[in-house]
C-alpha cells in the first residue's frame, strides 16, 4: 500500500476517525447513560491514547532511534524481535 500524500484526504482520514469515535461514544452512552460507563469510556480513550502514543513515538524518540514504525503489525514484530534478541 502507497503512502497516502493528499492532503485533503488525510484530513478527511483524521475527521472520519474523529466522528467514528464520537458516534460509537455517544451511541454507547445512550445505551446506557450513567456516569460510571461514561468515565470508564473516558479513562479507556485516555489509556488507548496514550498506548499508541508510546508504541508510536516514545519508542522511538526515548528508547530506539532505530525503530521505524509502519503500524500496530509493526510495533507487535518490534516487540517480539526485542524479546528473542535478548534471549540470545
Amino acid at each position: 500500500m502507497a503512502d497516502l500524500k493528499n492532503k485533503k484526504v488525510i484530513y478527511l482520514k483524521g475527521f472520519l476517525f474523529l466522528f467514528g469515535g464520537l458516534l460509537a461514544s455517544s451511541l454507547l452512552i445512550l445505551e446506557c447513560p450513567t456516569l460510571k460507563v461514561i468515565l470508564l469510556l473516558t479513562i479507556a480513550v485516555w489509556c488507548f491514547a496514550r498506548a499508541y502514543y508510546f508504541a508510536f513515538y516514545v519508542i522511538e524518540h526515548y528508547v530506539d532511534g532505530t525503530y521505524k514504525f509502519a503500524g500496530v503489525g509493526s510495533f507487535i514484530q518490534y516487540l517480539f524481535a526485542q524479546k528473542h534478541h535478548k534471549e540470545q
